[in-house]
């Protein structure tokens, strides 16, 4: 009996139907990516020993049972499932989806114009800037390539030497999309900092994932975090950039590119931001990086160091991750806490409970050294999702209804200042 192709497919999606019956959907999400790009519908020359699960599009798992689609808001209840449980109530057996509904959900988590394209993702609508700002465009070169950043100038900016909060974008975010987002602009024009937002090009990455997982992308000197130091360099050389007041933080895939910096790079960021992030190490490949995300097994403190400058200082960190993550892990925001206190020594711990009027719980953990400073803040939001906590509708992967992880960002990062070696 001859299958009917659901309308608005391009051509070759039979052939996408045909191993999405086999029950071959690692191949088939493959096809279906190759033919939104354009490259038709011949296979790959080889094709890996292991090939990755088709959740994994490009370094970040989605659960397809459990997780809100890409373009869902965490402002909905999130109605993640417990493990091991499926639709209808039974237990490890996933329930039987029609070929058309299989073949439509595919496409959709392909589609070049929703957040999950390769080819760009969306823009909100840029806010008016204050009188005297700007955010505009620049890019930066270097071994391992070209990277374009958005740099935001704020109005107040005095005559001194300001603060620079460097902002790593998750998968299939862009610069404007996270900025809007976060609302990191708009809390940096509070307190006179600027802001770099690097961005992930789809060349780099099919979905514009910060490459945490590949062992070139891990290492002081190499790749993009080589690209990424050069840009933060370059803008201390070009503005008025206080070299003792740079800062980095990031999201999801970003989250985990921050704390790679950070343990590279201790000589430049005087602290790091990881939200809903991995910690570095954490994996080596795809398979490594899909175990780390749905197990959150990877880069505990034993593991490889991000090649640090000499022997390295504990670097303060910020860390926030929804309790009910089903992207990545909670027990990544444990690991990535454990790397950034585990070369202290006397620290003491304090666990704080708290809730904002009509807005998440949380736990925040506190590790402070004996004069008093915290090294690490870990915060685990109760009930929130894969999605920045505090964030603004207008902006993907965010969470209005969480603390402001903006807010509480920048007040650690400005407690914060990069201790010299005699220091």
């Amino acid at each position: 009996m001859s299958q009917t192709r659901p309308t608005g497919f391009p051509p070759g999606m039979d052939e996408v139907a045909r191993l999405t019956r086999a029950g071959r959907l690692a191949e088939a999400t493959g096809l279906v990516q190759r033919l939104l790009r354009g490259e038709g519908a011949a296979e790959p020359a080889a094709t890996p020993a292991t090939v990755p699960d088709p959740t994994l599009l490009e370094g970040e798992f989605v659960n397809l049972d459990a997780a809100p689609g890409p373009q869902a808001r965490s402002d909905t209840p999130d109605r993640a499932r417990p493990a091991g449980k499926m639709p209808g109530g039974r237990s490890g057996k996933r329930a039987r989806t029609g070929l058309g509904e299989t073949l439509r959900g595919l496409a959709a988590r392909l589609q070049p114009t929703g957040l999950l394209g390769g080819t760009g993702a969306p823009r909100p609508p840029a806010e008016p800037l204050p009188d005297g700002a700007s955010f505009a465009t620049a890019s930066h070169s270097g071994a391992a390539g070209t990277r374009a950043y958005k740099l935001y100038v704020p109005a107040n900016r005095g005559d001194g030497l300001r603060p620079l909060v460097v902002m790593l974008h998750g998968c299939t975010q862009s610069p404007d999309d996270f900025s809007a987002g976060t609302r990191m602009n708009a809390f940096a024009e509070r307190h006179g900092v600027y802001v770099a937002y690097p961005e992930q090009p789809a060349s780099a990455n099919a979905q514009r994932c910060w490459n945490w997982f590949k062992p070139e992308d891990q290492r002081r000197g190499q790749g993009e975090p080589d690209l990424l130091a050069g840009i933060t360099h370059r803008i201390i050389h070009d503005h008025p950039i206080d070299p003792n007041r740079v800062y980095i933080a990031g999201l999801s895939a970003g989250g985990a590119a921050a704390a790679i910096m950070g343990e590279a790079y201790p000589d430049l960021y005087a602290a790091v931001g990881v939200h809903s992030g991995l910690p570095a190490g954490a994996a080596h490949d795809l398979p490594s990086a899909l175990a780390a995300m749905r197990q959150g097994d990877g880069g505990a403190t034993g593991g490889a160091r991000a090649g640090r400058a000499g022997a390295g200082h504990p670097v303060p960190t910020i860390i926030f991750h929804g309790d009910r993550d089903t992207v990545v892990h909670p027990r990544n925001g444990d690991h990535v806490a454990a790397r950034a206190t585990a070369a202290a020594a006397g620290l003491g711990t304090e666990v704080q409970h708290g809730e904002a009027p009509g807005r998440r719980s949380y736990s925040r953990t506190l590790h402070t050294d004996p004069s008093g400073r915290t090294l690490c803040e870990q915060w685990a939001i109760h009930g929130a999702g894969h999605a920045w906590a505090g964030g603004s509708p207008t902006g993907s992967y965010t969470d209005p209804q969480g603390p402001d992880a903006t807010a509480e960002m920048l007040r650690f990062f400005l407690g914060h200042q990069l201790r010299t070696a005699s220091a």
